[in-house]
């Protein structure tokens, strides 16, 4: 069996799904369905990896990782950003004059969070953690990813069972109304 992905490979190659996703949403007409289902996709995994992150990266950024707890705290508020943004692009018609501002708004949010964390957090994370803990954490987001909410809540559950739940009931909502059925995850 091949080895699998650490931690910072899961999160990155989350990471560079969602970009893609921007990719697709650029390149969809203005106003489409196809576009407004595109960020649907983008946003079920902004979520995902928002809760990858709380739960699995930022308890160990806040035990190993020079003002870790900072770190973490300065995470966890770009993603309160990201789902304050998707919530009202989720409220928003694809037509409607404030969805491109909105979408250029999150593009550009997520892509800062992104850049830093790749740049700034996953290297100094790697110079102080062994990378077994690092090969464990990966595989613990490999084994949640599926279960995790997928839509921008106005706050997430701080224990994994009820942040488990709220995935469930994320899942049936998307069975019931369609919403997320097309795109792959990691496509």
């Amino acid at each position: 069996m091949p080895h699998q992905p650490d931690i910072i490979g899961e999160l990155t190659a989350g990471q560079r799904a969602v970009l893609r996703l921007f990719d697709g949403i650029r390149a969809a007409a203005p106003g489409s369905a196809a576009r407004k289902e595109l960020v649907d996709a983008a946003a079920a995994e902004l979520v995902r990896h928002a809760v990858a992150v709380r739960e699995h990266l930022y308890p160990v950024v806040r035990e190993r990782v020079a003002d870790g707890a900072d770190r973490a705290e300065r995470g966890a508020a770009a993603h309160r950003d990201i789902r304050r943004i998707l919530r009202e692009l989720d409220r928003t018609a694809p037509d409607d004059p404030e969805f491109v501002p909105l979408l250029l708004g999150l593009i550009g949010r997520v892509t800062d969070d992104f850049l830093d964390e790749e740049q700034r957090l996953f290297p100094r994370l790697q110079a102080v953690c062994p990378a077994r803990t690092l090969d464990e954490l990966g595989e613990k987001v490999r084994r949640s990813r599926p279960r995790l909410p997928t839509r921008p809540h106005v706050a997430l559950p701080r224990s994994a069972p009820a942040t488990r739940l709220l995935g469930a009931v994320d899942r049936l909502r998307g069975l019931l109304t369609g919403r997320g059925r097309g795109r792959p995850a990691n496509g």
